[in-house]
C-alpha cells in the first residue's frame, strides 16, 4: 500500500518510484484547457478574475503534488479517472518531481504578480505563455521539457522516460519524416497562407460589411480602444483588429 506521504510508486521490475505516464499526461491535458481558457479570457476580454482564480487553483495542486502525494492532487484524480481504462506506462518519478517543481516556481510567480500585485503587462503573459507551452508539449506531444533539462544537469540521470526516450534506440522507418513529408508540409502551408491572403483579405474594411442598425459614432470613437485593451498593453492589436490602421 502507497504511503500518504510520497512520491510516486513502487513496482516490482522498476529501481525507481514511478508514475503512471498516461495520468500524469491527462491532468497535464486538463490543467492546459482550463489555463487556455482563463488566458484568453484575460487577453481578449480584460477579465483577469479567472485567471487569478486559476492561478491558486493551479498552485494548490502543484503543492500538493510536490509536498505531499502525486495521487492526491485533484488534477491527478480526475485524470485517473479518465484513463482508468487503460494499461499504465510507467515512467521515472524523479525526473517529473524536477519538472514539476519548475511549474511550481512559475505559479508562485503569478501568484505574486497577478494575484497580490495585481500587475498588468507583457511579463504575465510571458509566464502564462511558458505553462501553456510546457503543458502543452506534455498533453499533446509526451514531451517533458522539465526532464529534459533535468537529464542535461550534471549528474543526474533520467530513467524510465516516456517513448524510451532516455534510452539509446533507433527509430522505426516510419518514423522517418523525410523529404517527401517536408514537402508536403512545406506545400500545405502555402497553399494555406495563399488561401488567407487571397480569399479572405486582411484590408476588409467595415464599411464593406452589411450596415447594421447602431448608435451613430464618429471615427475617432469607433477607432478609442476600449478600457481592457489599454489595460493589458493591447491597444495597438485591438486597431489592427477593427481595421483602425
Amino acid at each position: 500500500m502507497s504511503k500518504i506521504l510520497g512520491f510516486g510508486e513502487t513496482v516490482a521490475g522498476y529501481d525507481v518510484p514511478v508514475l503512471n505516464e498516461r495520468e500524469v499526461r491527462a491532468a497535464a491535458g486538463i490543467m492546459f484547457l482550463f489555463a487556455f481558457m482563463t488566458f484568453a479570457s484575460a487577453w481578449f476580454v480584460g477579465n483577469f478574475r479567472p485567471t487569478k482564480i486559476f492561478v491558486i487553483a493551479f498552485l494548490i495542486d502543484f503543492t500538493i503534488r510536490l509536498f505531499l502525494n502525486p495521487k492526491y492532487a485533484p488534477s491527478m484524480i480526475a485524470a485517473r479517472f479518465a484513463v482508468r481504462g487503460q494499461a499504465p506506462e510507467w515512467v521515472g518519478a524523479p525526473q517529473k518531481r524536477f519538472a514539476w517543481a519548475i511549474g511550481w516556481l512559475l505559479a508562485l510567480a503569478m501568484l505574486w504578480l497577478i494575484v497580490i500585485q495585481n500587475v498588468i503587462g507583457p511579463i504575465n503573459m510571458l509566464v502564462c505563455a511558458t505553462c501553456l507551452t510546457l503543458m502543452f508539449f506534455e498533453s499533446a506531444f509526451g514531451i517533458c521539457v522539465g526532464c529534459k533539462i533535468y537529464n542535461a544537469l550534471p549528474g543526474r540521470q533520467a530513467r524510465h522516460c516516456a517513448g524510451g526516450a532516455c534510452e539509446v534506440f533507433a527509430p522505426h522507418p516510419s518514423q522517418k519524416v523525410g523529404a517527401g513529408g517536408t514537402a508536403i508540409m512545406t506545400a500545405y502551408l502555402g497553399v494555406m497562407v495563399l488561401v488567407g491572403s487571397q480569399a479572405f483579405p486582411a484590408a476588409e474594411s467595415l464599411a464593406t460589411r452589411p450596415a447594421m442598425a447602431a448608435p451613430a459614432t464618429t471615427a475617432a470613437d469607433r477607432c478609442t480602444p476600449p478600457a481592457f485593451a489599454v489595460a493589458i498593453g493591447h491597444a495597438e492589436k485591438w486597431k489592427l483588429h477593427n481595421n483602425c490602421k
